[in-house]
């Protein structure tokens, strides 16, 4: 006999949110939200997503996530907030709907790698670095001196095979030509209007519209149906604080920064 929560859980809709920057601790939530969604056998999850983007495992990992759930028989609407861009959009299109206010910023598919070259300062101060390395790149982006052309035709190809899993993804998930999806896939932001009109997005709405879709597409009644939340972030004690939501946002930027250095990022950078 069923458990009783497992009852309810296949008449409700179960909601995840993605928001802010996509790194280790965003991936780790959300795929472990995911794996409970599909134990409980939730028979549709509203996915929403406010995010800039992050790094393009974290994004990769939580996409196949999205995928084996919906293997198992739950529908995906995602629902995109604010600013749904670069591995936000890659996330986006593992579900099977997406819906977009009409003012989201999107878009913004593409790679970004940045790394530091301060060699004109620490010469300036006296700072010299002494390297040993194993190999010919060991060293590529030390922020002691500048890229070689070899090091940069490296790192080009590098980009390249990232930016053409991510056009792929993009391309299977929303049923486009990958010739198309590359056409407007450089790196430029849309509204959420005019990625409805490329096949970006399904449909333009709220997160309740989502909701409802989702359950129509599950054979709930969206009247009726309730809402699950699963894999809420921790609860920070300074939000209680003025200024809380400032130095959360520059908290995890800075987080970002030092932890992805060097790193090819799905990330939408202003």
């Amino acid at each position: 006999m069923p458990w009783p929560w497992r009852r309810r859980s296949r008449r409700a809709i179960a909601r995840i949110a993605i928001e802010g920057p996509i790194a280790g601790p965003t991936r780790t939530r959300v795929v472990k939200a995911l794996e409970q969604v599909k134990q409980r056998q939730c028979p549709a999850l509203l996915l929403r997503i406010d995010s800039p983007g992050g790094t393009v495992g974290d994004s990769q990992e939580i996409h196949a996530a999205i995928l084996r759930l919906r293997d198992s028989g739950c529908r995906v609407v995602a629902s995109f907030g604010n600013i749904s861009a670069s591995g936000g959009v890659y996330i986006g299109v593992a579900a099977e709907k997406i819906v977009a206010n009409p003012g989201t910023i999107t878009g913004s598919i593409g790679v970004i790698l940045r790394g530091n070259d301060a060699s004109r300062l620490l010469e300036r101060i006296g700072i010299r670095f002494e390297t040993v390395k194993s190999g010919l790149y060991k060293d590529i982006l030390s922020p002691d001196r500048a890229l070689t052309e070899a090091e940069r035709q490296l790192l080009q190809e590098l980009i390249d095979a990232s930016y053409g899993q991510f056009v792929g993804a993009v391309a299977r998930g929303r049923g486009l030509e990958e010739q198309v999806v590359r056409d407007f896939a450089d790196g430029r932001v849309f509204t959420g209007a005019q990625a409805h009109a490329l096949g970006l997005v399904d449909a333009l709405g709220d997160e309740e519209q989502a909701r409802r879709l989702a359950a129509e597409l599950a054979g709930l009644d969206p009247e009726h149906s309730k809402t699950l939340s699963f894999g809420k972030p921790p609860r920070r004690l300074g939000r209680l604080l003025p200024g809380s939501r400032l130095l959360g946002m520059l908290h995890d930027f800075l987080q970002l920064e030092l932890a992805t250095s060097g790193q090819p990022l799905w990330l939408h950078r202003p």
